[in-house]
């Protein structure tokens, strides 16, 4: 029975599923946490709500793809900091709004790509028909998440003087966090995803956006090369100094009262 980290067990998922699902799970638990972090601070009311819709949307998701793992309260709050396998770019504080919609458009753009593709990849890869399934059913909430982000990037990119300063600020700060998104997920077939192609559409998709935000691609999308970027290694456990911070105040309920029941 295959084991993921923290001690839970996978009986429903081979090991590689596994790894896989928690990679994707922890993708989407950690940027809900962080778009909730806005609660209380939003800029005006209806993104008070428009942002924790999406925390919402990406909460569910964490929660199927752990189902397919084990225990997912285990999983989120039993776990220690290196056994964490999410993407650097979605730990990354919320800044300013700027900075929360750059690293939202970054994720949205890529996750519904990936989604795309991982909806029917049970069809060749069985053993992948639990993930297809969460693929399939988050979809439509990647489209509203990546149309959200880029409204926002192109209402701020082409607005003030002051906001245009301020999201190309963000779209720059954070394109360092963007080249993990293209590195192979453990787990996941030889083959069945390819990152080249990810890479090249994403630069489209993100490119178009910023371009109609009358903003340009950090100098490094002239060249859809891999060491274009600076790859993170959120994957293999190394995070960045906040992630820490973030991981003890969301576990720190939990931790304080083990066993307890609400």
């Amino acid at each position: 029975m295959p084991t993921a980290p923290g001690g839970t067990a996978a009986p429903e998922a081979d090991a590689e599923t596994a790894r896989a699902a928690l990679a994707l799970g922890d993708d989407a638990l950690v940027l809900s946490h962080r778009l909730t972090e806005w609660a209380g601070d939003a800029p005006v009311l209806e993104e008070e709500v428009a942002l924790a819709n999406l925390a919402l949307d990406l909460l569910g998701q964490a929660r199927n793809l752990y189902a397919i793992v084990g225990d997912e309260d285990a999983l989120a709050f039993r776990r220690e900091e290196r056994e964490f396998r999410n993407l650097q770019l979605v730990e990354q504080p919320n800044g300013d709004f700027a900075h929360t919609i750059a690293r939202q458009l970054y994720f949205s753009v890529h996750r519904e790509l990936l989604y795309a593709e991982l909806a029917g990849a049970d069809r060749e890869h069985p053993r992948l028909a639990p993930i297809a399934a969460v693929a399939a059913k988050a979809l439509p909430e990647l489209a509203y998440h990546r149309d959200h982000a880029a409204t926002w990037t192109v209402r701020l990119g082409d607005g003030t003087g002051e906001s245009t300063r301020r999201m190309r600020s963000a779209v720059d700060a954070l394109w360092r966090y963007t080249g993990e998104l293209f590195e192979p997920i453990d787990g996941l077939p030889t083959g069945l995803i390819d990152p080249t192609a990810h890479r090249d559409a994403w630069l489209r998709r993100v490119g178009g956006v910023l371009e109609e935000a009358r903003l340009a691609l950090p100098d490094a999308g002239a060249a859809p090369d891999r060491d274009a970027w600076t790859a993170g290694a959120g994957r293999q456990g190394l995070h960045t100094e906040p992630f820490g911070r973030m991981l003890a105040e969301m576990q720190h309920l939990h931790r304080s009262h083990p066993g307890a029941s609400w």
